[in-house]
């Protein structure tokens, strides 16, 4: 049997299917749902299992994503860190960058670093930007620093050294030292989490890695434990950022590669059905209980970027994640976002939510306040006598209590005030589609939207028809569909070196060791999996600029020997896209 679990903010989906193990040949795909059971997820996951009537010992395959990354990033519920920087360097994060989105605003702060600033300690070392060891680190000022750290009840280490994606030495060696004076604390060194330059951005990744370091471990663990206690011997996975699956050792070395896993599945499961039904340009939404998720699909392949941020708003730059992520665009608009007026009296949506506890008012829990999904029941867009299934009777008297404010304050009757929220959470999600489409050069028009999650196939219709889309796809059980996409992905792991070389014969070599050295990690590390080089597929990717540019464009870089054909290639490619 081949299982895959998706832990939403609200819902834990389940779906699964039987593989005839002579054959190979898969019977149909089955679902269920039940509630996210927050702090402890894997409680719903067993929930789940137990519901489906799933015993765990006939499962070969089991793929597995949580949104206990982002949730203990955005709730600050992590391990207390602290951060080893070269000498003079402790105060890379506090300076980050000049980058603030509100520039007019005179009260504007910085976002505070998640280490502050008496555990962000210094020691000596030095390497150069071209990786020469200039000052090899200091391990006897380490000693002292751990003793700090033990009485400051630190839970997990973070060493991140100048220039350390050039050459990792120096860090590779205090992480040593650090496991000989402090066995089992939670350690990770910046090299391991991300091998690109910039300062800054390369020292946040690995902080916010080594915060939810901890977290990860334990979750994986008590993932592990209840599986097993119930007769699991099959294979877990978990799903990763950059849409592939990792097995748990992978992921507790890089926790951070889980932080956007649960959108990245449905957008591969959308890219394999586009494979499926003949439509290679596609447009990907995702409405859950809490977000609206999108992402462009071009040619059938699915753009990566590590240009990505975690809390980033208008008012805020947010935290940089340098690790390769689907990229997707994500508003706090879902089944659940309550519905609020404000001083002005206009109404609005998001991005609050009620989540799964208490839920929307028509869940009957407690909750207080209108949500998308008691508008949609307060229009009859959904069926009272077949919501979630049948297997809810919605409290359509809570509804109208929580719609009873909203009304009042804008001196309209119920129905036309839900309206009203539809057509405000419509706005906020055209909004989101043309940014990974309109923004990015490409025109809508030309792509086939393909909704999904519980509330996608509610406001595709209208959203493609807003920006003037001719096709949309509802697949088959589109409220698990996330969860169906964990099912059709492959092992995948992401390798990144930063060196800087012209696209001429010379750098031809230098850029072809480059990529034969990731080739070469990666066959190494699959093979301590027990997967032969046989079974790999290898994509070269290339950030690519014109000389003396700054930002980059992600370019697919041909296969095989790294000549003239190939650069001519590469570059071709670069003008195209940079031109879009």
């Amino acid at each position: 049997m081949r299982v895959a679990s998706d832990v939403g903010g609200t819902f834990t989906d389940l779906v699964w299917c039987e593989v005839d193990a002579a054959s190979g040949a898969a019977g149909p795909v089955r679902a269920h749902k039940c509630d996210t059971t927050p702090p402890d997820f894997e409680r719903g996951v067993m929930n789940a299992l137990g519901a489906a009537r799933i015993d765990p010992r006939s499962i070969a395959f089991f793929a597995h994503v949580a949104t206990v990354v982002i949730n203990a990033l955005t709730e600050r519920k992590g391990a207390r860190t602290a951060l080893i920087a070269t000498r003079g360097f402790r105060d890379v994060l506090e300076i980050a960058r000049g980058n603030r989105p509100d520039i007019f605003n005179f009260h504007f702060s910085k976002p505070p670093p998640f280490v502050p600033r008496h555990l962000r300690r210094e020691l000596t070392e030095r390497t150069d930007h071209r990786g020469r060891i200039e000052t090899p680190a200091a391990l006897e000022e380490l000693a002292p620093l751990v003793e700090e750290f033990r009485r400051e009840g630190v839970e997990a280490v973070v060493v991140a050294f100048l220039h350390s994606y050039a050459n990792p030495a120096n860090e590779i060696a205090v992480l040593g030292e650090l496991a000989r004076l402090w066995p089992g604390v939670s350690a990770l060194a910046s090299h391991r989490v991300s091998r690109e330059w910039r300062e800054y951005e390369r020292t946040s990744t690995a902080v916010l890695a080594g915060y939810v370091h901890p977290t990860v471990n334990r979750y994986l663990d008590s993932l592990e434990r209840s599986l097993r206690a119930r007769g699991f011997a099959g294979n877990l996975f978990v799903m990763q950022s950059n849409g592939g699956i990792a097995t748990p050792r992978a992921a507790r070395a890089n926790p951070i590669a889980m932080v956007e896993s649960g959108p990245a599945s449905g957008v591969l499961g959308a890219a394999v059905l586009g494979e499926i039904i003949g439509e290679r340009n596609l447009i990907a939404l995702d409405i859950g209980g809490t977000t609206a998720k999108c992402s462009l699909i071009d040619g059938g392949r699915v753009a990566l970027t590590t240009d990505y941020r975690i809390e980033c708003t208008r008012a805020s730059a947010g935290y940089p994640v340098r690790t390769p992520v689907v990229e997707i665009v994500e508003i706090g608009n879902g089944g659940g976002s309550i519905a609020w007026v404000d001083e002005g009296g206009a109404l609005h949506v998001g991005p609050a939510s009620a989540g799964a506890v208490p839920g929307p008012a028509a869940y009957g829990r407690g909750g207080t306040e209108p949500t998308t999904t008691d508008a949609h029941l307060a229009t009859r867009r959904i069926d009272l006598e077949y919501f979630l299934g049948g297997e809810i009777v919605p409290d359509m008297g809570a509804v109208e209590r929580a719609f009873a404010p909203l009304c009042a304050r804008l001196g309209i009757g119920m129905r036309e005030a839900a309206r009203g929220i539809i057509r405000v959470a419509d706005a906020n999600m055209v909004n989101a589609l043309k940014l990974v489409s309109v923004n990015k050069g490409y025109d809508p028009r030309d792509f086939t939207l393909v909704a999904f999650g519980g509330g996608g196939p509610m406001h595709a219709a209208a959203l493609a028809a807003e920006l003037g889309m001719r096709r949309v796809v509802i697949p088959v059980n589109p409220a698990v569909f996330s969860a169906w996409g964990m099912l059709m992905t492959d092992l995948r792991r992401d390798y990144v070196v930063t060196r800087v070389a012209a696209l001429d014969e010379q750098g031809a070599a230098e850029i072809g060791a480059a990529f034969e050295s990731c080739e070469r990690d990666a066959a190494s590390e699959f093979a301590a999996e027990g997967i032969g080089p046989g079974r790999l597929s290898v994509q070269r990717l290339a950030d690519m600029r014109y000389f003396g540019q700054d930002h980059v464009v992600k370019v697919e870089f041909p296969p095989g020997r790294v000549g003239p054909e190939q650069l001519a290639q590469a570059i071709e490619r670069f003008h195209a896209a940079h031109e879009r």
